[in-house]
């Protein structure tokens, strides 16, 4: 019961609307909306953060915080050898909200593409590069390194944190 009522305030939370700082039509940000943006994302993240290890330690795997601002299944994960840019990965993963639904029904998969040469997102970008052939992992990433504050005008609305489910091909 519990875990349930922790996890209801944790998606009520996540999908909250917040205001945004956009700037004038033709005009550029005043220092004034730079700061309330900058405030803004720093709560935010802190927010995500904090919501991020109340769900991880409801749960029964372990995931290890990582330098770039995200978890991971995989213990001593950055210990690992890395990839250099120019190297090609195959890789898969799915999205999952904090309610572990599955956001879209075919997984986002990438072939034989260079690293350092593709768009990608940053979490996803940077497990690539440690992970073997035939690896898995679940990352859980806050919305910053996710989709930010526009989402993906599909699925995903905006500062929306999510688990990416990726397998190495």
């Amino acid at each position: 019961m519990k875990k349930a009522i922790v996890f209801v305030v944790f998606v009520v939370i996540s999908c909250a609307k917040n205001t945004q700082v956009h700037p004038p039509v033709g005009g550029i940000l005043t220092e004034k909306d730079l700061e309330v943006s900058k405030n803004r994302a720093k709560s935010l993240n802190l927010m995500e953060r904090n919501q991020i290890q109340d769900w991880i330690n409801h749960q029964n795997q372990k995931f290890y915080s990582t330098g770039l601002n995200y978890w991971i299944s995989i213990e001593d994960f950055e210990q690992r050898t890395k990839k250099k840019d120019g190297d090609l990965v195959s890789y898969q993963y799915d999205l999952y909200d904090f309610n572990q639904e599955k956001l879209y029904d075919k997984p986002t998969k990438n072939i034989e593409v260079q690293l350092g040469k593709f768009d990608e997102l940053k979490a996803v970008e940077d497990v690539v590069r440690f992970l073997n052939k035939g690896e898995e992992a679940t990352l859980l990433v806050p919305s910053v390194l996710a989709f930010g504050t526009y989402g993906d005008d599909e699925k995903i609305p905006n500062d929306m944190p999510l688990i990416i489910k990726l397998k190495i091909l």
